[in-house]
């Protein structure tokens, strides 16, 4: 098999080479004396079109391009958590060791150290007959997750031999006798990016993955294997939803993709994220999580690859029976690096010059996400969960990126300049947004959390809706036009907005919130509502009700501890006795 060829154009990150007629779509390359890596994209004859995933500068026709013959593959193993890979799963403390702050050239670096020993413990025993996807035991990764370790696509057989203890990710750990002879097994699996990882079945996604923001859990909610997409004009508030989601949400393992992004914003995820510590496990939040950084000064070409070596990283914790969040910030990004290329390769251009194939290219990324039972003889659930954010250029829903992801996903967070504006976060506008796995989750709340959950999130999103048409009015003819009643309800949504759905990412107690604590928020500012209704039909005046007290404690309800959440009782308590009062009072002024 010829294996070489030779440059014979060079455009930007696209390499054209031709000599290659025994390459492969999607094989691996490397380009030039220094060793880029590239992705073959097209054939045509003996030419390749070769994506390159590093600075093309200095390399010209006449220089040297060997395939490896394999398509971008990444390692599954010990050694991926707490990790920062770049978008072709370098790790990226390791090249910083090596060649400093800067990134070199053509550097390669293994993904998975194999120096480091991990403490491997069996599950599975010799003469068990084995599936793709059995335990064949345990590496405790991190003080939080066991990494499985799995027998290997492709492999079937009885377990003849299984150690136990201490070894390289390279070392032997078991032998398993196939049809096709004995084939050793260690702790690392290869899996191209571009490939799902295969499973027995696809179920429906019932139980939310809570995020402790409220206005997603309550009014806007994502299931366990959900898909979701935030899109949002530049400064609305995009990353810190994403980063609130990485930090927050009950998700078992979260792999957080910064594609294309501005460098400072994946700097304040490492310097973060070590420091936050999970409220389930007491441990930094880190021990649950991957990053891969592809900032926006890094090669385009690799905006691509590192939305799909995040998902495929996602897709093998899934395998291990986990619940598992993956962010994309941003798959605008992703998408301007497939305009750039399908440019470069001189294809007919789309809507707004993106690639015809665009939308199946979002749906394949987004059908990845999913409840599922994994493969492996005894039946077991995983369920990942896909975030992606999305940066219509000025806001504009309407273009092709937005357009198609909404095609695919169930769930629509608009993000609103003008509530960002008004310093409104998150900045979620609730009358655009939607989730189409409301009545799945109302079920759950109701049974999980309180009976009348759902009925006081349809409440409150009536009264808020009702609040649009009211202020219609209130701009042509000025709020005291209304009756007290509408007035209330302006009182009332005004304290939704703003006690219940707006809430602050960097306040040390806000930053989450209980499902627990959601409800009994919502219900006393509902309670409130009906109380003061109650008392404008016995006489009370509006007024009266609006220099009450209990109001300013409403607005710091959100500031309550989670193990002192039963104040909020009693604040619905101190609620009717006040009402009361008032009644009283206006009761003996008439006599």
């Amino acid at each position: 098999m010829n294996n070489k060829g030779q440059i014979i154009k060079v455009s930007g990150p696209l390499v054209v080479a031709s000599g290659m007629k025994d390459a492969d779509v999607y094989d691996v390359v490397e380009v030039s004396k220094d060793k880029l890596i590239g992705e073959i994209i097209e054939m045509r004859g003996d030419r390749a079109s070769i994506q390159v995933y590093e600075e093309t500068t200095g390399i010209g026709p006449g220089d040297e391009v060997v395939t490896t013959g394999s398509p971008l593959s990444v390692e599954l193993g010990p050694g991926i958590l707490e990790q920062m890979f770049d978008g072709i799963q370098r790790p990226l403390e390791t090249l910083r060791a090596q060649n400093g702050d800067f990134l070199i050239r053509g550097a390669g670096v293994k993904a998975l150290d194999r120096e480091k020993k991990w403490d491997f413990k069996a599950l599975a025993k010799v003469g068990d007959h084995v599936v793709p996807g059995d335990f064949l035991g345990f590496v405790p990764e991190t003080s939080v997750i066991d990494h499985k370790i799995m027998v290997p696509n492709g492999i079937e057989g009885d377990i003849v031999d299984i150690k136990e203890g201490l070894f390289t990710v390279e070392e032997i750990i078991a032998v398993i006798e196939t049809k096709d002879g004995k084939k050793e097994l260690n702790m690392i699996q290869r899996w191209p990016v571009r490939r799902g990882r295969p499973y027995k079945q696809k179920i429906d996604p019932k139980a939310p993955l809570i995020t402790g923001q409220r206005v997603i859990d309550t009014f806007f909610p994502i299931t366990k294997g959900g898909t979701a997409a935030i899109p949002g004009p530049f400064g609305s508030g995009k990353t810190v939803v994403q980063h609130q989601l990485a930090k927050w949400a009950d998700a078992q393992v979260v792999v957080y993709v910064g594609c294309g992004e501005r460098g400072n914003e994946m700097t304040d995820v490492l310097m973060e994220f070590p420091e936050l510590i999970d409220q389930k496990t007491g441990e930094s939040i880190m021990k649950r999580t991957v990053l891969i950084a592809n900032t926006s000064n890094m090669p385009v070409a690799a905006r691509e690859a590192s939305i799909y070596t995040g998902i495929t990283i996602s897709e093998y914790f899934r395998d291990m029976g986990y619940s598992v969040a993956m962010m994309a910030d941003s798959t605008s990004r992703w998408a301007e690096a497939l305009r750039e290329m399908s440019g470069r390769l001189e294809e007919m251009p789309g809507d707004e010059g993106y690639p015809a194939y665009l939308s199946s290219r979002i749906a394949q990324f987004y059908e990845r996400a999913g409840r599922v039972i994994c493969n492996a003889s005894e039946e077991r659930e995983g369920a990942l969960s896909v975030i992606g954010a999305v940066s219509p250029p000025g806001g504009d829903i309407s273009e092709p990126v937005t357009q198609n992801t909404l095609r695919i996903v169930k769930i629509f967070w608009r993000l609103d300049y003008d509530l960002s504006y008004q310093r409104h976060f998150p900045a979620i506008n609730w009358i655009d947004s939607y989730s189409l796995y409301q009545n799945k989750i109302d079920e759950y709340l109701d049974d999980n959390v309180n009976e009348n959950f759902s009925k006081n999130r349809k409440r409150a999103m009536s009264l808020l809706q009702e609040e649009s048409s009211l202020l219609e009015i209130v701009r042509l003819v000025g709020r005291d036009t209304l009756s007290e009643e509408d007035q209330l309800k302006l009182d009332i949504t005004k304290s939704i907005r703003e006690d219940f759905l707006q809430q602050n990412a960097f306040h040390e107690v806000d930053t989450f919130c209980s499902l627990d604590k959601q409800f009994k928020m919502l219900n006393t500012i509902l309670k409130f509502y009906d109380s003061a209704i109650d008392a404008l039909s016995r006489g009370v005046y509006l007024e009266e009700i609006e220099e009450l007290d209990v109001i300013d404690k409403i607005a710091r309800m959100k500031n309550i501890h989670e193990e002192e959440i039963n104040k909020i009782d009693e604040l619905g308590e101190e609620i009717l006795k006040e009402m009361k009062k008032l009644e009283r009072g206006g009761a003996e002024e008439d006599a």
